[in-house]
This record gives structure tokens, C-alpha cells and sequence, in this order.
């Protein structure tokens, strides 16, 4: 099977989608183009604070997987849900090894698909896990996930993304409130809110150790984020996020109608939330690590065209190809 990376492999243009279901917004028939359903990034801010979602949230059917309606239908009306204990036992502890095992690759530290902490050399996300690990790319095709994530996209998927993510004791530092949809669409060029998140935690997750926080009903409007996106802006968002960033008086309003939850409980437990789902996390001020494994299903019909909101693309290792086989050396 061919590689394709982001230089060697020409990225469909809006023009190639006119004709698709994919993108809602109508098509500029004097331009000859799609108008951008889903504007960021912008030099100055529009009239309203949000835009209503296009997409439908929930697109399959208990018929699909393992999921129930009642389970459907909080991911409708939240953009998430929690299930504890997906995974114990043995399983559990195999999973935990292996994250202990690729934390601890010095060859790994230093290279572009290995995330540091701003002020240290620890390791604080490790991408593309499901190709540098043969146990994360079984756990990625595990039926158990997959049947979960056609129940709610309504087609195949293929993974977008993949990492690993440790936020150690005392030093783990936060993350801004944003929606991971803005950034696949303002940078990878993701057309539509077809994707979903599945994420494992690893350890304990509890109010001191800086849990994942969401706003329920945020995934149904879309907020435009001010600033032009930088060149490889990654190397920085990625440790420190300052573009992409929802104003505050969005995020004030939003969390005034809909509040926060931080889903918390003892390790094992499946977090699945909608990719446009506003979340963000504080610092880990406990003695507690914290650590997941963090997959992003995205429809197969869904796949990145040109970026929407930068100048090029991002590296592979943080937007995979519906058919690519990624390694090490192609991002170096």
C-alpha cells in the first residue's frame, strides 16, 4: 500500500465536494467554490458568537452496535458520554504497560510526533500510537470501538488521529478550552463534523488530577475562533494553544445554559465525545498522574481536503490518509 504524506499526495479541493453530502454549505456559483459552512481563524469577529451546527450528531442506530438509545440519545444531547469500566483486568494492565513502555523510548524524545511538557522533557502526548504499537492497533480496530463509532457516525471510519497522552504529578500542565473540530478543519481541512473521539483512561481520573472537562451541548454550534493561523503552528499548539482559542463571551454563555462535567472514575473507563464537543482541562495539582489513549474516528466519505484556515497542512502523524501506513522516518 502507498504512503501518502502531506507533501508527496495532492489534497482534494472544495471544488471536488460539490457534488457530496459531505459539505452543506451552498456552492458559490460565481466563484465556483463551496463556501466554508464553518469560517475561523478571522481577522475580525462576526456578528453572532456561534454558528448553528450543519451536521446531524447521531447518525446510526441501536441496530448498528452495542449501544443502546438511551445511551444514543445522551450523545445527542450532550456530545459525550461516559462509560465506566470498558475495559479491567488483565487487558488493563497490558494497556498500562505498553503506555510505560513507549513513554519510555529516549529515541522517541525529540522527534516531531513526541510532545513535551513546555518546561520539561517529559513526555506529554506521543501520536500516531496505533502504527508505533502493534497492542494500540488492535485496541484501535476492536470491534467494541468500532461498533460504537458506526452506531454514531452512520458509516466506516478510519482514524484521523491517534496518541497517548500523561499528564505526570504536580507539573502536568492544562489545556484551553476548544473544540478539536476547529483545529482538523482550520488545519488538516476537515470538511465536516463527522468525526468522534474515543478516549480510554489509563489511570484514575479525579477532580485533583485534571480531569478532561466538557460543556454538554456545545457540539451543536460552531464558534469561530479570531487570528490568522501561524506557519507550523502545530509546534507550538501543541504544547501551549493560543490560536483556535473560543472567546470568553462565548464560553461564558455556553457554560451559563449548559455547565461543565468532568467525567471521573477509577481506570478503564470509555470516554466518547463529538468532535466539535468545547472541552479543556487544568493543570494536575495531585501526586496523581493522569493518562489515556485517544483515538479519532473520522468517515471514511469525511476525509481532509485543503486546509480551510492555513497556509499547508500539518504533518501526517497528527492527520492520517483513510489508507496510510505511517512510520517514524516520514515526518522526520
Amino acid at each position: 500500500m502507498t504512503v501518502h504524506t502531506s507533501s508527496s499526495r495532492k489534497l482534494k479541493q472544495a471544488t471536488d465536494y460539490a457534488g457530496s453530502e459531505t459539505l452543506t454549505s451552498p456552492v458559490d456559483s460565481a466563484l465556483g467554490r463551496i463556501r466554508d459552512a464553518y469560517p475561523t481563524r478571522l481577522t475580525k469577529p462576526l456578528d453572532s458568537l456561534w454558528l448553528e451546527r450543519q451536521e446531524g450528531v447521531v447518525r446510526g442506530s441501536t441496530e448498528d452496535g452495542p449501544l443502546t438509545q438511551a445511551q444514543l440519545d445522551e450523545f445527542e444531547r450532550k456530545g459525550f458520554l461516559f462509560e465506566p469500566s470498558f475495559i479491567s483486568g488483565e487487558e488493563l494492565d497490558e494497556l498500562r504497560s505498553e503506555l510505560d513502555a513507549l513513554l519510555s523510548r529516549d529515541d522517541f524524545r525529540g522527534r516531531d510526533f513526541s510532545i513535551t511538557e513546555p518546561e520539561s522533557q517529559e513526555i506529554r502526548s506521543l501520536f500516531a500510537v496505533h502504527f508505533l504499537s502493534r497492542r494500540f492497533a488492535r485496541l484501535a480496530r476492536d470491534e467494541r470501538l468500532i461498533g460504537r463509532v458506526r452506531q454514531i457516525l452512520g458509516g466506516e471510519a478510519y482514524v484521523h488521529q491517534s496518541r497517548i497522552n500523561y499528564k505526570p504529578g504536580f507539573v502536568g500542565k492544562g489545556f484551553s478550552w476548544h473544540s478539536d473540530f476547529e483545529t482538523w478543519h482550520a488545519e488538516d481541512g476537515m470538511p465536516a463534523m463527522h468525526a468522534v473521539s474515543a478516549s480510554i483512561v489509563l489511570t484514575d481520573n479525579h477532580e485533583f488530577n485534571g480531569p478532561l472537562m466538557l460543556i454538554p451541548g456545545s457540539h451543536k454550534v460552531f464558534v469561530p475562533c479570531l487570528g490568522e493561523t501561524p506557519d507550523d503552528h502545530h509546534r507550538q499548539s501543541l504544547k501551549r494553544q493560543e490560536f483556535g482559542v473560543p472567546g470568553r463571551e462565548a464560553l461564558r454563555e455556553l457554560v451559563a445554559r449548559h455547565g461543565i462535567e468532568a467525567p471521573k472514575g477509577a481506570a478503564g473507563g470509555l470516554l466518547l465525545f463529538d468532535c466539535n464537543t468545547l472541552h479543556g482541562s487544568n493543570a494536575n495539582m495531585s501526586p496523581d498522574p493522569r493518562s489515556n489513549v485517544f483515538f479519532v474516528y473520522n468517515r471514511c466519505d469525511n476525509a481532509c481536503v485543503e486546509p480551510f484556515a492555513a497556509r499547508c497542512r500539518r504533518p501526517s502523524f497528527l492527520a492520517h490518509w483513510p489508507d496510510e501506513l505511517w512510520t517514524p522516518q516520514i515526518d522526520a
